[in-house]
């Protein structure tokens, strides 16, 4: 990803592995701010899971980074910089409902000032914020991922 300016972020690029998949979300990662939420789209193996590896590994985050399926939410401690920032990973492909974000305290976590990095965001797109980072993933072939990303509204 090129680095560009917060305020005009927007761009497309193919990544050919997961780990050119990774290095984008890196990349990704050098952009956020704490109080950042991102909001990921995209079919099953799409890569969103790959991608937020990725921005975690740019967050300086040591845990291992795997998809909260079955919790909806994992915690990690995180870094911009020097300054230590939670990274809140949501997974929302079984939310039956938005509501249910509301009952898990969608809010405390997005005003706690840490990342908030959303797969599935589209199951609950209504409740979150915006500005925010929009990324949809789209699998073009086995090997291949157009991602696109937008900051803003």
């Amino acid at each position: 990803m090129e680095v560009v300016k917060r305020a005009s972020a927007k761009g497309c690029v193919v990544t050919r592995s997961p780990e050119e998949t990774q290095a984008l979300g890196h990349d990704l990662a050098l952009l956020l701010q704490p109080g950042d939420v991102v909001a990921l789209r995209g079919d099953l193996g799409a890569g969103k899971t790959c991608l937020i590896q990725g921005v975690c590994n740019g967050l300086q985050v040591e845990d291992v980074v795997n998809s909260p399926t079955f919790i909806l939410v994992n915690e990690y401690a995180g870094k911009i910089g020097t300054t230590d920032v939670p990274v809140y990973h949501f997974d929302l492909y079984r939310l039956t409902h938005p509501a249910e974000l509301v009952d898990l305290g969608i809010e405390d976590y997005i005003d706690a000032g840490g990342v908030s990095l959303f797969e599935w965001a589209e199951r609950g797109a209504e409740l979150l914020p915006v500005p925010r980072w929009d990324i949809e993933l789209v699998q073009t072939t086995d090997d291949e991922r157009r991602i696109s990303w937008t900051y803003g509204r």
